[in-house]
């Protein structure tokens, strides 16, 4: 049986449907979160929610699109509305359709903000007012404040490959926004990291190898062949992760992006 280290924690994990999102709600679940997950594609996401309450979890999933940042506040009023407080918050929602730097449209530049940069913003936004306004109450009831925040980066934020240019200037522009937020309210005892993953076999890699790189159905393993641990990244290993991030575990540490990953940024043969 999986460690209580979330127990009475009320947790927000955006694209929470599939891929590392999903398997943050299950980790955070399993570790006695109550979790609210939001994501675009509502019959994925009620189809994850019946499974989990099925298994005793205490699971909400609202439709939100990150994209807008009225959507993104209104999954935070969501999660509170559903189990009364936010203790957490995972910023999993993103988007990795391909782009150079000569053939990336405007459009498809400002897709890209929007979904892996301007939406964290603004999920964090609202995810600090709220655990603001708890710890407030908490102080005058001599309680413990403080919160949680884990923004799920990549390792892409370093360079990333050429096709990578829109993807990794947007996660290079929230890896830095991970920083200058849990500096600003670091004296609210809201800690808030980042997670730079590597490759990972998800279904969303799984349809971008098809769509961009003429990939084969076991393109996955063909990767993990060439790779030094043997394996691509599992959303479960990130996963797991992350709840020791979100959780009291993890001390008093903020402002840190781990690097999540089998090679090492720096390092030349």
């Amino acid at each position: 049986m999986t460690e209580q280290i979330l127990d009475g924690k009320s947790i927000l994990v955006s694209g929470g449907t599939q891929g590392v999102g999903a398997a943050v709600v299950r980790a955070a679940a399993a570790a006695g979160a109550s979790v609210t997950f939001s994501g675009r594609r509502p019959e994925i996401g009620e189809a994850l929610r019946d499974e989990l309450l099925a298994g005793g979890a205490r699971v909400a999933f609202v439709r939100a699109d990150v994209a807008d940042p009225h959507s993104a506040a209104a999954s935070v009023d969501a999660a509170v509305a559903e189990f009364g407080r936010l203790d957490g918050l995972c910023n999993a929602a993103g988007l990795t359709t391909r782009g150079t730097l000569l053939d990336t449209t405007p459009e498809l530049f400002d897709e890209h903000i929007a979904i892996n940069l301007r939406g964290p913003f603004f999920t964090m936004q609202a995810a600090v007012k709220r655990m603001l306004a708890q710890n407030e109450a908490a102080d005058e009831a001599h309680g413990i404040p403080g919160g949680s925040i884990v923004n799920i980066i990549s390792m892409a934020a370093h360079a990333g490959q050429p096709y990578l240019a829109p993807y990794s200037a947007a996660k290079a522009g929230l890896a830095g926004l991970t920083r200058n937020a849990a500096y600003a309210h670091r004296f609210d005892r809201i800690r808030i990291n980042g997670v730079n993953i590597g490759w990972t076999q998800t279904e969303g890699e799984a349809a971008i190898q098809k769509r961009f790189h003429d990939a084969d159905d076991d393109w996955a393993a063909q990767a993990a062949a060439r790779l030094p641990m043997g394996r691509l990244n599992q959303p479960e290993d990130t996963a797991r992760f992350v709840v020791f991030l979100l959780s009291d575990r993890c001390g008093v540490v903020t402002g840190s992006v781990l690097d999540w990953d089998q090679y090492v940024v720096g390092a030349h043969d």
